[in-house]
């Protein structure tokens, strides 16, 4: 597993230390943006809704 690691090391020593690029032309996505875009339910319109209304209700099965 060490060697392995240390290998790796050695394929990528050329670029390892060099600045992250940062595009000229392209803005950065704001860091808000960037976590609704990955946001688990975004794409699910009305999901929040569906499981507050009463007609969801996981406890009536009980009642």
């Amino acid at each position: 597993m060490e060697s392995e690691a240390f290998t790796t090391a050695q394929r990528y020593a050329d670029i390892i230390d060099l600045p992250h690029h940062v595009s000229k032309r392209h803005p950065q996505m704001p860091l808000a943006s960037r976590a609704a875009q990955f946001a688990p339910f975004s794409a699910v319109t009305g999901h929040d809704a569906a499981f507050a209304s009463p007609l969801h209700d996981p406890d009536a099965a009980y009642l």
